[in-house]
């Protein structure tokens, strides 16, 4: 049975150097999630941290820049 999205990233605005969180619900718990921008898959860093709690898996931003958008 594949993975879905119960829930799917909304857009977010807001300001430059804040921390920007952006949240995704599945149809599993515990699914695998890769997080990309484009073609690029991140990685957790300082700038970057990934959460994942049952159903329910996040991506925060932190001090994020327009290159980010």
């Amino acid at each position: 049975v594949p993975v879905l999205f119960k829930q799917a990233l909304e857009n977010t605005e807001m300001e430059e150097g804040k921390s920007v969180s952006l949240r995704c619900e599945l149809t599993k718990a515990d699914a695998t999630v890769v997080w990309k921008k484009g073609e690029a898959t991140l990685q957790a860093s300082s700038k970057y941290e990934m959460k994942q709690k049952g159903t329910v898996a996040e991506l925060v931003i932190h001090n994020a820049e327009p290159e980010d958008a």
